[in-house]
Protein backbone atom coordinates (compact mmCIF):
# COMPACT_ATOMS: atom_id res chain seq x y z
CA UNK A 1 0.00 0.00 0.00
CA UNK A 2 1.13 3.56 -0.72
CA UNK A 3 2.80 5.36 2.17
CA UNK A 4 0.55 7.54 4.34
CA UNK A 5 1.72 11.17 4.27
CA UNK A 6 1.10 13.42 7.26
CA UNK A 7 -2.04 12.78 9.35
CA UNK A 8 0.08 12.16 12.46
CA UNK A 9 -2.50 13.42 14.96
CA UNK A 10 -5.28 11.52 13.19
CA UNK A 11 -3.37 8.24 13.28
CA UNK A 12 -2.62 8.72 16.97
CA UNK A 13 -6.29 9.31 17.71
CA UNK A 14 -7.38 6.20 15.79
CA UNK A 15 -4.86 4.10 17.69
CA UNK A 16 -6.02 5.60 20.99
CA UNK A 17 -9.54 4.42 20.21
CA UNK A 18 -8.28 0.99 19.13
CA UNK A 19 -6.35 0.51 22.38
CA UNK A 20 -9.10 1.91 24.58
CA UNK A 21 -10.52 -0.40 27.28
CA UNK A 22 -14.06 0.51 26.21
CA UNK A 23 -16.08 0.51 23.01
CA UNK A 24 -15.41 3.56 20.85
CA UNK A 25 -17.37 5.30 18.12
CA UNK A 26 -15.26 7.49 15.83
CA UNK A 27 -16.26 9.43 12.76
CA UNK A 28 -13.80 10.37 10.03
CA UNK A 29 -15.16 13.02 7.74
CA UNK A 30 -14.07 15.65 5.24
CA UNK A 31 -14.57 16.63 1.63
CA UNK A 32 -14.48 14.21 -1.30
CA UNK A 33 -11.01 12.98 -2.39
CA UNK A 34 -9.35 14.08 0.85
CA UNK A 35 -8.14 10.59 1.88
CA UNK A 36 -10.57 9.39 4.55
CA UNK A 37 -10.77 5.81 3.33
CA UNK A 38 -7.04 5.69 2.66
CA UNK A 39 -6.30 6.85 6.21
CA UNK A 40 -8.48 4.18 7.84
CA UNK A 41 -7.24 1.43 5.52
CA UNK A 42 -3.62 2.42 6.13
CA UNK A 43 -3.99 2.22 9.90
CA UNK A 44 -6.09 -0.94 10.14
CA UNK A 45 -5.05 -3.03 7.14
CA UNK A 46 -5.51 -6.69 8.13
CA UNK A 47 -7.31 -5.77 11.38
CA UNK A 48 -10.87 -5.19 10.16
CA UNK A 49 -13.66 -7.30 11.61
CA UNK A 50 -16.24 -5.92 9.20
CA UNK A 51 -16.23 -3.36 6.38
CA UNK A 52 -19.21 -2.02 4.50
CA UNK A 53 -19.22 0.78 1.91
CA UNK A 54 -22.40 2.56 0.91
CA UNK A 55 -23.30 2.64 -2.77
CA UNK A 56 -24.01 6.06 -4.29
CA UNK A 57 -27.68 6.51 -5.27
CA UNK A 58 -28.42 2.81 -4.80
CA UNK A 59 -31.88 1.98 -3.35
CA UNK A 60 -32.35 0.46 0.07
CA UNK A 61 -32.77 -3.06 -1.37
CA UNK A 62 -29.39 -2.89 -3.11
CA UNK A 63 -27.67 -1.45 -0.03
CA UNK A 64 -29.01 -4.34 2.06
CA UNK A 65 -27.91 -6.86 -0.55
CA UNK A 66 -24.36 -5.47 -0.46
CA UNK A 67 -24.46 -5.54 3.34
CA UNK A 68 -25.46 -9.22 3.25
CA UNK A 69 -22.53 -9.95 0.92
CA UNK A 70 -20.17 -8.23 3.37
CA UNK A 71 -21.59 -10.38 6.19
CA UNK A 72 -20.96 -13.50 4.16
CA UNK A 73 -17.39 -12.45 3.38
CA UNK A 74 -16.29 -11.29 6.83
CA UNK A 75 -18.31 -13.91 8.68
CA UNK A 76 -16.85 -16.74 6.61
CA UNK A 77 -20.34 -17.91 5.65
CA UNK A 78 -21.10 -20.27 2.77
CA UNK A 79 -24.43 -18.54 2.11
CA UNK A 80 -25.67 -14.97 1.90
CA UNK A 81 -27.93 -14.04 4.84
CA UNK A 82 -31.37 -12.66 4.09
CA UNK A 83 -31.76 -9.16 5.55
CA UNK A 84 -34.89 -7.20 4.63
CA UNK A 85 -34.43 -4.20 6.94
CA UNK A 86 -31.58 -2.36 8.60
CA UNK A 87 -32.74 -3.59 11.99
CA UNK A 88 -32.33 -7.18 10.79
CA UNK A 89 -29.01 -6.28 9.15
CA UNK A 90 -27.57 -5.06 12.44
CA UNK A 91 -29.02 -8.10 14.23
CA UNK A 92 -27.04 -10.28 11.82
CA UNK A 93 -23.89 -8.23 12.42
CA UNK A 94 -24.26 -8.64 16.18
CA UNK A 95 -24.64 -12.41 15.76
CA UNK A 96 -21.57 -12.58 13.50
CA UNK A 97 -19.41 -10.79 16.08
CA UNK A 98 -20.75 -12.80 19.03
CA UNK A 99 -19.91 -16.04 17.22
CA UNK A 100 -16.25 -15.01 16.91
CA UNK A 101 -15.55 -15.86 20.53
CA UNK A 102 -12.55 -13.52 20.89
CA UNK A 103 -11.82 -10.65 23.26
CA UNK A 104 -9.80 -8.66 20.70
CA UNK A 105 -11.06 -5.25 19.65
CA UNK A 106 -13.50 -5.54 16.74
CA UNK A 107 -12.92 -2.85 14.13
CA UNK A 108 -16.09 -2.08 12.17
CA UNK A 109 -15.73 0.34 9.28
CA UNK A 110 -18.79 1.87 7.59
CA UNK A 111 -17.51 3.91 4.66
CA UNK A 112 -19.63 6.51 2.82
CA UNK A 113 -22.29 6.23 5.51
CA UNK A 114 -24.39 9.10 4.07
CA UNK A 115 -24.99 7.04 0.93
CA UNK A 116 -26.43 4.20 3.02
CA UNK A 117 -29.14 6.43 4.47
CA UNK A 118 -31.55 6.36 1.53
CA UNK A 119 -35.07 7.82 1.67
CA UNK A 120 -37.22 6.16 4.36
CA UNK A 121 -34.54 3.53 4.95
CA UNK A 122 -34.61 3.79 8.78
CA UNK A 123 -30.84 3.30 8.67
CA UNK A 124 -30.02 5.94 11.28
CA UNK A 125 -32.61 4.70 13.78
CA UNK A 126 -31.45 1.10 13.28
CA UNK A 127 -27.84 2.16 13.78
CA UNK A 128 -28.82 4.04 16.95
CA UNK A 129 -30.43 0.87 18.25
CA UNK A 130 -27.37 -1.20 17.35
CA UNK A 131 -24.98 1.14 19.13
CA UNK A 132 -27.04 1.94 22.23
CA UNK A 133 -28.43 -1.50 23.01
CA UNK A 134 -25.48 -3.66 22.00
CA UNK A 135 -22.14 -2.17 20.94
CA UNK A 136 -21.88 0.52 23.63
CA UNK A 137 -22.56 -2.07 26.33
CA UNK A 138 -19.48 -4.05 25.34
CA UNK A 139 -15.83 -3.10 25.69
CA UNK A 140 -14.45 -4.58 22.47
CA UNK A 141 -16.11 -2.67 19.59
CA UNK A 142 -14.48 0.12 17.62
CA UNK A 143 -16.96 1.59 15.15
CA UNK A 144 -15.55 3.91 12.48
CA UNK A 145 -18.01 5.83 10.32
CA UNK A 146 -16.82 7.85 7.35
CA UNK A 147 -18.41 9.97 4.65
CA UNK A 148 -17.75 12.74 2.16
CA UNK A 149 -21.15 14.38 2.60
CA UNK A 150 -19.88 16.40 5.53
CA UNK A 151 -23.20 18.14 6.18
CA UNK A 152 -24.91 14.74 6.60
CA UNK A 153 -22.19 13.55 8.97
CA UNK A 154 -22.49 16.69 11.08
CA UNK A 155 -26.29 16.85 11.14
CA UNK A 156 -27.01 13.14 11.62
CA UNK A 157 -24.05 12.01 13.72
CA UNK A 158 -22.08 14.85 15.32
CA UNK A 159 -25.06 17.07 16.17
CA UNK A 160 -27.59 14.25 16.49
CA UNK A 161 -30.22 15.17 19.08
CA UNK A 162 -31.78 11.71 19.19
CA UNK A 163 -30.39 8.32 20.12
CA UNK A 164 -26.85 9.18 19.00
CA UNK A 165 -26.63 12.37 21.04
CA UNK A 166 -23.17 12.50 22.65
CA UNK A 167 -22.42 8.93 21.53
CA UNK A 168 -19.49 9.86 19.27
CA UNK A 169 -16.32 9.36 21.29
CA UNK A 170 -13.91 10.70 18.66
CA UNK A 171 -14.44 13.13 15.80
CA UNK A 172 -11.66 13.24 13.20
CA UNK A 173 -11.97 15.89 10.51
CA UNK A 174 -9.53 15.59 7.60
CA UNK A 175 -8.50 18.93 6.19
CA UNK A 176 -6.73 19.44 2.87
CA UNK A 177 -2.95 19.06 2.85
CA UNK A 178 -0.85 22.08 3.68
CA UNK A 179 1.97 23.14 1.35
CA UNK A 180 4.38 21.18 3.53
CA UNK A 181 2.34 17.98 3.24
CA UNK A 182 1.98 18.42 -0.52
CA UNK A 183 5.74 18.78 -0.79
CA UNK A 184 6.20 15.65 1.31
CA UNK A 185 3.82 13.77 -1.00
CA UNK A 186 5.60 14.94 -4.13
CA UNK A 187 9.06 14.14 -2.76
CA UNK A 188 7.85 10.68 -1.76
CA UNK A 189 7.01 10.16 -5.44
CA UNK A 190 10.39 11.46 -6.61
CA UNK A 191 8.99 14.73 -7.96
CA UNK A 192 11.75 17.33 -8.31
CA UNK A 193 9.63 20.49 -8.75
CA UNK A 194 10.87 23.48 -6.76
CA UNK A 195 8.67 25.27 -4.24
CA UNK A 196 7.65 27.97 -6.69
CA UNK A 197 6.19 25.29 -8.99
CA UNK A 198 4.58 23.48 -6.03
CA UNK A 199 2.80 26.69 -5.01
CA UNK A 200 1.55 27.14 -8.57
CA UNK A 201 0.30 23.56 -8.50
CA UNK A 202 -1.40 24.21 -5.15
CA UNK A 203 -3.22 27.17 -6.71
CA UNK A 204 -4.89 24.74 -9.14
CA UNK A 205 -5.33 21.59 -7.05
CA UNK A 206 -5.34 22.83 -3.47
CA UNK A 207 -4.39 20.27 -0.86
CA UNK A 208 -6.49 17.35 -2.15
CA UNK A 209 -4.27 14.22 -2.12
CA UNK A 210 -6.20 12.39 -4.84
CA UNK A 211 -5.48 15.11 -7.38
CA UNK A 212 -1.75 14.82 -6.72
CA UNK A 213 -1.90 11.06 -7.31
CA UNK A 214 -2.93 11.80 -10.90
CA UNK A 215 0.17 13.86 -11.72
CA UNK A 216 2.97 12.70 -14.00
CA UNK A 217 5.97 13.63 -11.87
CA UNK A 218 8.43 13.19 -14.73
CA UNK A 219 7.10 16.13 -16.71
CA UNK A 220 6.45 19.81 -16.01
CA UNK A 221 3.50 21.48 -14.31
CA UNK A 222 1.97 23.05 -17.43
CA UNK A 223 1.78 19.66 -19.18
CA UNK A 224 0.14 18.15 -16.12
CA UNK A 225 -2.49 20.90 -15.89
CA UNK A 226 -3.36 20.47 -19.57
CA UNK A 227 -3.53 16.69 -19.17
CA UNK A 228 -5.77 16.89 -16.10
CA UNK A 229 -8.18 19.59 -17.23
CA UNK A 230 -7.98 20.68 -20.85
CA UNK A 231 -7.25 17.67 -23.04
CA UNK A 232 -10.26 15.81 -24.49
CA UNK A 233 -11.44 13.16 -21.99
CA UNK A 234 -9.07 14.53 -19.34
CA UNK A 235 -8.99 12.80 -15.96
CA UNK A 236 -10.79 15.59 -14.08
CA UNK A 237 -13.13 16.72 -16.86
CA UNK A 238 -16.28 16.02 -14.82
CA UNK A 239 -14.84 16.62 -11.38
CA UNK A 240 -16.63 19.89 -10.69
CA UNK A 241 -20.14 18.53 -11.26
CA UNK A 242 -19.35 15.28 -9.47
CA UNK A 243 -17.85 17.10 -6.51
CA UNK A 244 -20.91 19.20 -5.69
CA UNK A 245 -23.53 16.62 -6.64
CA UNK A 246 -21.97 14.01 -4.37
CA UNK A 247 -21.53 16.35 -1.41
CA UNK A 248 -24.73 18.37 -1.41
CA UNK A 249 -28.43 17.80 -1.89
CA UNK A 250 -29.65 20.58 -4.13
CA UNK A 251 -26.14 21.12 -5.49
CA UNK A 252 -27.28 23.91 -7.82
CA UNK A 253 -27.90 26.22 -4.84
CA UNK A 254 -24.37 25.67 -3.57
CA UNK A 255 -22.89 26.21 -7.01
CA UNK A 256 -24.67 29.59 -7.21
CA UNK A 257 -22.97 30.66 -3.98
CA UNK A 258 -19.47 29.60 -5.00
CA UNK A 259 -19.85 31.18 -8.45
CA UNK A 260 -20.84 34.44 -6.80
CA UNK A 261 -17.91 34.35 -4.40
CA UNK A 262 -15.56 33.48 -7.27
CA UNK A 263 -16.52 36.81 -8.84
CA UNK A 264 -15.74 38.66 -5.59
CA UNK A 265 -12.29 37.40 -4.64
CA UNK A 266 -11.92 39.91 -1.79
CA UNK A 267 -14.96 38.38 -0.11
CA UNK A 268 -18.56 39.33 0.65
CA UNK A 269 -20.63 39.76 3.78
CA UNK A 270 -23.67 37.57 4.33
CA UNK A 271 -25.88 40.57 3.62
CA UNK A 272 -24.14 41.15 0.29
CA UNK A 273 -24.48 37.47 -0.63
CA UNK A 274 -28.18 37.42 0.24
CA UNK A 275 -28.84 40.56 -1.79
CA UNK A 276 -26.91 39.33 -4.84
CA UNK A 277 -28.66 35.93 -4.84
CA UNK A 278 -32.08 37.24 -3.87
CA UNK A 279 -32.34 34.73 -1.02
CA UNK A 280 -32.18 34.92 2.74
CA UNK A 281 -33.16 33.10 5.89
CA UNK A 282 -32.20 29.72 7.25
CA UNK A 283 -31.63 28.12 3.86
CA UNK A 284 -28.77 30.47 3.02
CA UNK A 285 -27.31 30.12 6.50
CA UNK A 286 -27.38 26.33 6.28
CA UNK A 287 -25.72 26.31 2.86
CA UNK A 288 -22.98 28.67 3.99
CA UNK A 289 -22.37 26.45 7.03
CA UNK A 290 -22.26 23.31 4.88
CA UNK A 291 -19.81 24.89 2.44
CA UNK A 292 -17.61 25.98 5.32
CA UNK A 293 -17.77 22.53 6.92
CA UNK A 294 -16.39 21.12 3.67
CA UNK A 295 -13.58 23.71 3.44
CA UNK A 296 -15.04 25.30 0.31
CA UNK A 297 -15.45 28.69 1.93
CA UNK A 298 -14.22 30.41 5.08
CA UNK A 299 -15.47 33.40 6.99
CA UNK A 300 -13.46 35.71 9.15
CA UNK A 301 -14.35 38.79 11.12
CA UNK A 302 -13.42 42.36 10.38
CA UNK A 303 -10.87 43.90 12.73
CA UNK A 304 -12.48 45.07 15.95
CA UNK A 305 -15.73 43.16 15.39
CA UNK A 306 -16.19 39.46 16.16
CA UNK A 307 -19.56 39.08 14.46
CA UNK A 308 -20.69 42.15 12.55
CA UNK A 309 -19.70 42.28 8.91
CA UNK A 310 -17.93 38.91 8.72
CA UNK A 311 -16.40 38.28 5.30
CA UNK A 312 -16.99 35.05 3.36
CA UNK A 313 -14.38 33.98 0.81
CA UNK A 314 -14.24 31.04 -1.57
CA UNK A 315 -11.24 28.98 -0.46
CA UNK A 316 -11.47 25.83 -2.56
CA UNK A 317 -8.60 26.17 -5.01
CA UNK A 318 -9.94 23.65 -7.51
CA UNK A 319 -13.31 25.43 -7.65
CA UNK A 320 -11.63 28.79 -8.20
CA UNK A 321 -9.41 27.38 -10.94
CA UNK A 322 -12.33 25.64 -12.62
CA UNK A 323 -14.58 28.71 -12.64
CA UNK A 324 -11.88 31.10 -13.83
CA UNK A 325 -10.24 29.00 -16.52
CA UNK A 326 -11.64 25.51 -17.14
CA UNK A 327 -15.35 26.32 -17.52
CA UNK A 328 -14.88 29.26 -19.93
CA UNK A 329 -12.04 27.66 -21.93
CA UNK A 330 -12.81 26.70 -25.56
CA UNK A 331 -13.15 22.95 -25.95
CA UNK A 332 -10.48 20.92 -27.68
CA UNK A 333 -7.45 23.09 -26.85
CA UNK A 334 -5.21 20.42 -25.40
CA UNK A 335 -2.39 22.90 -24.65
CA UNK A 336 -4.61 25.68 -23.34
CA UNK A 337 -2.73 26.25 -20.10
CA UNK A 338 0.72 26.22 -21.70
CA UNK A 339 -0.43 28.79 -24.24
CA UNK A 340 -2.12 31.11 -21.73
CA UNK A 341 -0.18 30.72 -18.46
CA UNK A 342 1.92 33.86 -19.13
CA UNK A 343 -1.04 36.17 -19.71
CA UNK A 344 -1.92 39.07 -17.45
CA UNK A 345 -5.22 37.47 -16.40
CA UNK A 346 -3.35 34.44 -15.06
CA UNK A 347 -0.87 36.64 -13.20
CA UNK A 348 -3.69 38.55 -11.52
CA UNK A 349 -5.40 35.27 -10.57
CA UNK A 350 -2.13 33.94 -9.14
CA UNK A 351 -1.68 37.08 -7.05
CA UNK A 352 -5.14 36.77 -5.53
CA UNK A 353 -4.75 33.04 -5.01
CA UNK A 354 -1.41 33.56 -3.26
CA UNK A 355 -3.24 35.82 -0.81
CA UNK A 356 -5.65 32.94 -0.19
CA UNK A 357 -2.75 30.55 0.41
CA UNK A 358 -1.44 32.93 3.06
CA UNK A 359 -4.88 33.10 4.70
CA UNK A 360 -4.99 29.30 4.93
CA UNK A 361 -1.40 29.07 6.22
CA UNK A 362 -1.60 31.52 9.11
CA UNK A 363 0.03 29.08 11.53
CA UNK A 364 3.07 28.87 9.26
CA UNK A 365 3.16 32.68 9.03
CA UNK A 366 3.05 32.96 12.81
CA UNK A 367 5.86 30.45 13.11
CA UNK A 368 7.93 32.41 10.59
CA UNK A 369 7.35 35.59 12.57
CA UNK A 370 8.42 33.87 15.77
CA UNK A 371 5.02 34.28 17.43
CA UNK A 372 3.72 30.72 17.22
CA UNK A 373 3.17 30.67 20.98
CA UNK A 374 1.37 34.04 21.12
CA UNK A 375 -2.42 34.15 21.28
CA UNK A 376 -3.67 35.92 18.14
CA UNK A 377 -6.86 36.81 16.31
CA UNK A 378 -6.90 36.86 12.53
CA UNK A 379 -9.23 39.20 10.68
CA UNK A 380 -9.54 41.50 7.69
CA UNK A 381 -10.18 45.23 7.51
CA UNK A 382 -12.12 47.39 5.09
CA UNK A 383 -12.55 51.15 4.89
CA UNK A 384 -14.92 52.61 2.33
CA UNK A 385 -13.85 55.67 0.34
CA UNK A 386 -15.60 58.85 1.46
CA UNK A 387 -15.14 62.26 -0.08
CA UNK A 388 -11.43 62.95 -0.55
CA UNK A 389 -10.55 60.08 1.76
CA UNK A 390 -9.45 56.93 -0.12
CA UNK A 391 -10.73 53.46 0.59
CA UNK A 392 -8.45 50.71 1.83
CA UNK A 393 -8.49 46.98 2.46
CA UNK A 394 -6.18 44.64 4.32
CA UNK A 395 -6.90 40.95 3.76
CA UNK A 396 -4.93 39.63 6.71
CA UNK A 397 -4.60 41.38 10.06
CA UNK A 398 -2.89 39.42 12.84
CA UNK A 399 -3.84 40.95 16.17
CA UNK A 400 -1.54 39.76 18.95
CA UNK A 401 -2.46 39.51 22.62
CA UNK A 402 0.83 41.26 23.50
CA UNK A 403 -0.45 44.47 21.86
CA UNK A 404 1.13 44.25 18.42
CA UNK A 405 -0.73 44.10 15.12
CA UNK A 406 0.65 42.76 11.83
CA UNK A 407 -0.82 44.34 8.69
CA UNK A 408 0.08 41.77 6.05
CA UNK A 409 0.86 42.41 2.39
CA UNK A 410 1.07 39.31 0.18
CA UNK A 411 2.78 39.34 -3.22
CA UNK A 412 3.33 36.50 -5.69
CA UNK A 413 6.13 37.39 -8.08
CA UNK A 414 8.95 35.47 -9.75
CA UNK A 415 11.70 37.73 -8.33
CA UNK A 416 12.34 39.82 -5.20
CA UNK A 417 9.59 42.44 -4.84
CA UNK A 418 10.59 46.07 -5.38
CA UNK A 419 8.88 48.80 -3.34
CA UNK A 420 8.63 52.05 -5.27
CA UNK A 421 8.29 55.55 -3.86
CA UNK A 422 4.58 55.64 -4.72
CA UNK A 423 3.96 52.26 -3.12
CA UNK A 424 5.78 53.30 0.05
CA UNK A 425 3.55 56.38 0.28
CA UNK A 426 0.48 54.17 -0.24
CA UNK A 427 1.57 51.88 2.60
CA UNK A 428 2.18 54.80 4.94
CA UNK A 429 -1.21 56.28 4.09
CA UNK A 430 -2.82 52.93 4.81
CA UNK A 431 -1.08 52.69 8.19
CA UNK A 432 -2.39 56.12 9.11
CA UNK A 433 -5.90 55.29 7.89
CA UNK A 434 -5.98 51.99 9.79
CA UNK A 435 -5.00 53.66 13.05
CA UNK A 436 -7.38 56.55 12.47
CA UNK A 437 -10.41 54.38 11.62
CA UNK A 438 -9.89 51.61 14.18
CA UNK A 439 -8.66 53.79 17.03
CA UNK A 440 -6.14 51.13 18.01
CA UNK A 441 -3.23 52.10 20.22
CA UNK A 442 -1.30 48.94 19.54
CA UNK A 443 2.01 48.93 17.70
CA UNK A 444 1.56 48.33 13.97
CA UNK A 445 3.92 46.21 11.86
CA UNK A 446 3.91 46.26 8.07
CA UNK A 447 4.55 42.61 7.26
CA UNK A 448 5.29 41.30 3.79
CA UNK A 449 4.82 37.70 2.64
CA UNK A 450 6.38 37.28 -0.80
CA UNK A 451 7.77 34.50 -2.93
CA UNK A 452 11.42 35.59 -2.84
CA UNK A 453 11.52 38.47 -0.39
CA UNK A 454 11.59 42.25 -0.66
CA UNK A 455 14.45 43.77 -2.65
CA UNK A 456 16.58 46.06 -0.46
CA UNK A 457 16.30 49.66 -1.58
CA UNK A 458 15.55 53.25 -0.71
CA UNK A 459 11.87 52.57 0.01
CA UNK A 460 12.04 49.08 1.57
CA UNK A 461 12.44 50.49 5.09
CA UNK A 462 8.63 50.62 5.32
CA UNK A 463 8.73 46.83 5.76
CA UNK A 464 9.06 45.77 9.40
CA UNK A 465 9.12 42.00 8.82
CA UNK A 466 9.16 39.82 5.75
CA UNK A 467 8.55 36.15 5.02
CA UNK A 468 9.11 34.09 1.88
CA UNK A 469 7.85 30.86 0.31
CA UNK A 470 10.12 28.84 2.57
CA UNK A 471 8.23 30.16 5.62
CA UNK A 472 4.88 29.11 4.13
CA UNK A 473 6.26 25.59 3.82
CA UNK A 474 6.74 25.62 7.56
Amino acid sequence: MEKLIGRVAEVQELMRCFNSPRSEFAIVYGRRRIGKTFLVNSVFAGKFTFVFTGSHKAPKSRQLELFAKALMRFGGLSYMPVVDSWYHAFDALELMIENMGTNEKKVLFFDEMPWIDTYNSEFVSAFEDFWNTWAALRDDVFMIASGSATSWMVNNIVDNQGGLHNRVTSSIYLRPFSLTECEMYLREHQCSWDRYAIVQCYMCLGGVPFYYSLLDYKTDLATNIDDLFFKPKSKLMNEFADLYNVLFTGAEHYVRIVKLLAQHRQGMTRTEIAKALGVNGGGLTRRLENLENCDFIMHYSQFGSKKKGAIYRLTDYFTLFYLHFIEPAPKGQSQYWRQHMGERAVQVWQGLTFELICLTHVEQIKKGLGIAGVNTTESCWRSQAAGNEPGAQIDLVIDRADRYVHLCEMKFISSPFTITKDYEELLRERLWLFREKTGTRKSLFTTFVTTFGVKPGLHSCIVDQQLTLDDLFG
